[in-house]
């Protein structure tokens, strides 16, 4: 079972569908933390504000286990607010504590550039991914979003995009921990195949 995180953030029903477009099975949405615990994979989606999301987390109980199950090797895919959320310190309006499984802030884009981010941008590969098998590099992919993630740690960026400064598109943390910047399930064809992939690997985990 594959469970998306339901934490008042976003339309999970269009992440849900995409998974069934992609040819996914065992998809849930649900906010119980058991549920979470017993999960093959996690997804944790979401657009909107940093520390809503961060409090949702930690008031719906899931925050402790994605953190622990992640650490423990658990497949995870976040998408767009569900990359961000991975910072140590989100700094949208304050200052405010995410999930620490990258090392790194999550900051507004440049000034100069228009915000959000809305539309399709290309995905270059600065390290190979898993997540990313049988996807060209310089596919285009469905952004909207106003932050991005600037980890500590470079490494981590397995996909990077241009919009007024080279930011990290995609990360991934360890061998199983995966996000995105755009939106899979908004980005046609070669998005289907990312959510594709991900179903790979947590198949592969479960092997």
């Amino acid at each position: 079972m594959i469970a998306i995180v339901d934490y008042r953030m976003g339309n999970l029903r269009s992440v849900e569908k995409g998974f069934e477009h992609a040819g996914v099975r065992g998809v849930v949405v649900t906010d119980d933390p058991a549920d979470v615990e017993c999960a093959d994979g996690i997804v944790l989606p979401g657009v909107g504000a940093f520390r809503d999301a961060a409090a949702n987390l930690r008031e719906s109980g899931c925050e402790e286990v994605i953190v622990r199950r992640v650490r423990e090797g658990v497949p995870f895919l976040g998408i767009c607010l569900g990359l961000q959320l991975l910072a140590d310190v989100g700094l949208e309006d304050g200052e405010w504590e995410g999930l620490g499984i990258v090392s790194g802030t999550c900051e507004r884009l440049p000034a100069g550039v228009k915000v959000p981010h809305i539309g399709w941008n290309t995905v270059e590969y600065p390290r190979e991914s898993r997540l990313f098998a049988g996807i060209p590099e310089s596919t285009a992919f469905y952004f909207v979003h106003s932050y991005r993630l600037v980890p500590v740690d470079e490494s981590v960026i397995v996909g990077s995009t241009e919009y007024g400064v080279r930011f990290a598109s995609a990360v991934q943390a360890g061998p199983n921990a995966f996000a995105v910047q755009f939106h899979p399930e908004k980005s046609s064809m070669m998005g289907m195949k990312l959510l594709a992939n991900f179903g790979q690997i947590v198949e592969g985990a479960q092997a």
